[in-house]
């Protein structure tokens, strides 16, 4: 018996339990860093509201990841210099970003050194503070279309996006994007395929909320409108296999882990830390360490969420 032969039978049976062998004992597929065009942060997991299906838990309650600070962003900067990594790109998602009181200056930090920025936010409340409108409309002074935010609309239709995200949202929503429309700032949005329509329908609603709302924002353009697929860990999906890149006619460039790293701050921990995916900050086997230079390790693909959401669906949180 090989090494090989002896790593495949040491192990139970069971999908996504074993980093290096699936459950039928095929070496498991794994994606290198490739080009690190996007340094995600995550702000921490605390949220105005509480949708029904959020990818990662947010909630006016839940702060399992912790506001990172301006500080902890300057120092990751500080480290994408140090390791020369190709970095175009700074994203901030949540949790609502602009529930963290440092949000403004995280932006701004990241502008000034010269780097593209996406905001994730929900438009509502937490954006349309006095206090933070002000910042923005700074920000949008000094460094225009280098600034985009991207607001999450479930749905074109507002009962859709309501029962996802409560009573009302679609309304706050909609008046948080008209006033960063009246002040010309450049808009993205992410939607949700959870309702069963087709891609073509999805962005044919989408284009025509757009023209009547008089919002610029490009409804055929995966980068500007993103359409999330559902992501239920219960449901069966096929573990990505080595063999699957040429079955798939897919290459692992194309996965979002071969060009983005994201910095969480986990309650009670002393250091930031660095994941491999912006939607698995819960499971330790994704974490990469609390350096850039740690995280260039490649990535196993042993989450349902990897086969389903990225190698399948082609999904990516990065424009």
């Amino acid at each position: 018996m090989n090494d090989q032969t002896l790593s495949q039978t040491s192990h139970p049976l069971g999908k996504f339990q074993d980093p290096d062998w699936t459950a039928k004992g095929e070496e498991r597929a794994s994606v290198p860093l490739m080009k690190a065009t996007t340094l995600w942060f995550n702000t921490g997991t605390l949220c105005n509201i509480e949708c029904k299906r959020c990818y990662i838990e947010s909630s006016p309650t839940n702060d399992q990841l912790v506001y990172i600070s301006t500080q902890d962003v300057a120092d990751y900067l500080d480290q994408i210099k140090d390791r020369n990594w190709p970095v175009e790109e700074i994203a901030f998602t949540g949790g609502e970003p602009f529930m963290n009181p440092q949000m403004i200056e995280m932006a701004r930090l990241s502008l000034s050194a010269g780097y593209k920025v996406l905001i994730l936010t929900n438009a509502m409340k937490p954006m349309m503070r006095a206090r933070v409108q002000e910042g923005l409309l700074d920000l949008q002074k000094n460094f225009g279309d280098q600034l985009t935010l991207r607001i999450s609309l479930d749905h074109f239709k507002t009962e859709h996006h309501d029962e996802e995200r409560g009573a009302g949202s679609y309304d706050a929503t909609l008046a948080g994007m008209r006033w960063l429309r009246d002040h010309g700032f450049q808009m993205a949005v992410a939607g949700r395929t959870i309702w069963g329509d087709t891609d073509q329908a999805s962005r044919q609603g989408y284009g025509a909320l757009f023209a009547a709302e008089n919002f610029e924002i490009d409804a055929m353009n995966p980068g500007t409108t993103v359409l999330f697929p559902e992501m239920d860990e219960t449901t069966e999906v096929p573990e990505i296999t080595t063999a699957c890149w040429g079955i798939l006619n897919k290459s692992p460039r194309e996965v979002m882990c071969a060009s983005s790293r994201m910095v969480v701050k986990r309650k009670g921990a002393e250091k930031a830390a660095v994941l491999a995916c912006t939607l698995l900050p819960y499971d330790p086997q994704f974490e990469l360490g609390t350096s850039l230079a740690e995280a260039e390790a490649p990535v196993k693909l042993n989450h349902p969420h990897c086969a389903k959401f990225c190698v399948l669906g082609g999904a990516s949180c990065s424009a």
